[in-house]
């Protein structure tokens, strides 16, 4: 189909694993075929298409076959069965400077990666100046790329992975190496090539990331596809089977005790809602339940709170509202009186600081949500026109 950009179907791999070296010999010359190995699907019957224009984001914890998937559609590894069509040329990030000769300048990687990606050393100059420009390493372009440091071989990686117009473009977190001025240009190119008909894979850890920057997501979990929808979607239902997952529910049904939850200092044990929908103009109540594995000194409590596209609608500090908590409580409730929220839906994100906010002692992303539902004007019409309805007054 001309509109689509990849499609998998039926992806399969599978790696044999023997538990000594000597087995593979022997599996090899046994004359009955004996098998000494066993069978582990890094993918199984894995199907999903992508169209021209998409931004598709990849989820799962680590060892689900993430990587092994982008390997495959990038052609660096062969599926055991299935297939990958796609449609257009790829740029890929998978892993930075994959392809660059650490003895060559930058300038000739620059070239060195056109001639990889098929295009003629006069078709690079062309490219050469934005390269440049966007990469912004200064004179250091002019020097072997072993001498650069993680930062400027990211900036000159996805520099020339963007500008050579690619079709298709995949990140698996290539981006977290950068400072955030440039990751920031990153995205704002990557939205750029959006407008251009063109498809985006990327892949991260960062549900707040997938759910801003991609408008559908894949999860992927012990090889095979639990889930492909809009990206708000998978991400809060990725974000309930980790929290249902982890050693809270374990707690909570005794099977392990609080010491072994978690080697944080101060952990988020689990957050609760007075109910799931609101009108606005009610009290919101939102507990926070806390554990402890070691003695504090103080700390700080931060809730967050984004609608369904990923904006930061509010946020709550204590160190903002001059609450210095020194103690090692239980739970903490932040009651919004009179919520000024109009209808949709709402996710909360909790942390833990210091009082400096110089570190973190925990954080949960979207551990939450509620939705709100507008009260009738006195016309009947219904509020619901921006982010949220401020408190005012009119005098005539």
């Amino acid at each position: 189909m001309p509109n689509t950009a990849i499609r998998v179907s039926h992806l399969t791999k599978v790696y044999k694993l023997y538990d000594k070296p000597i087995d593979r010999l022997k599996e090899s010359l046994h004359p009955l075929k004996k098998q000494y190995h066993k069978d582990f699907y890094a993918l199984s019957d894995v199907s999903f298409e992508i169209k021209k224009g998409e931004t598709v984001g990849i989820i799962g914890k680590n060892g689900a076959g993430k990587s092994t998937l982008l390997k495959i559609i990038t052609g660096v590894l062969t599926p055991s069965s299935g297939h990958v069509h796609v449609n257009g040329r790829i740029a890929s990030l998978l892993e930075l400077g994959a392809g660059f000769n650490p003895e060559y300048t930058g300038i000739e990687n620059i070239y060195l990666q056109g001639t990889l990606m098929g295009y003629t050393h006069e078709e690079m100059e062309t490219k050469i100046d934005e390269i440049l420009a966007f990469a912004d390493i200064g004179d250091f372009i002019h020097q072997p790329v072993k001498m650069y440091s993680s930062g400027m071989f990211a900036r000159l990686a996805f520099a020339v992975a963007i500008n050579v117009d690619p079709d298709i473009l995949i990140v698996d977190e290539a981006l977290s190496v950068g400072d955030m001025a440039f990751q920031e240009k990153c995205i704002l190119k990557m939205k750029s090539m959006l407008n251009d008909n063109r498809a985006i894979l990327f892949v991260s850890h960062s549900l707040p990331s997938i759910r801003n920057f991609c408008n559908k997501a894949i999860w992927i979990k012990d090889g095979k596809v639990m889930m492909q929808n809009e990206a708000h979607i998978v991400c809060e239902a990725y974000s309930d089977y980790m929290k249902n997952s982890n050693d809270v529910q374990k707690i909570e049904k005794g099977e392990i005790s609080t010491e072994d939850k978690s080697s944080k200092t101060i952990a988020i044990q689990k957050v609760s809602i007075s109910k799931n929908e609101y009108f606005t103009d009610e009290n919101i109540d939102i507990t926070i339940h806390l554990h402890f594995n070691k003695e504090t000194v103080d700390y700080a409590i931060g809730v967050l709170i984004h609608n369904d596209e990923g904006k930061l609608v509010t946020l709550f500090n204590t160190i903002r509202d001059d609450i210095i908590i020194k103690n090692q409580i239980s739970s903490i409730v932040l009651t919004i009186p009179n919520n000024d929220f109009l209808s949709g839906e709402y996710f909360v994100s909790i942390s833990i600081s210091d009082t400096n906010v110089m570190f973190g002692y925990d954080r949960e992303n979207y551990i939450h949500s509620f939705i709100i539902k507008n009260t009738l004007s006195a016309n009947n019409l219904a509020v619901s026109e921006g982010l949220f309805r401020c408190k005012h007054t009119w005098n005539i």
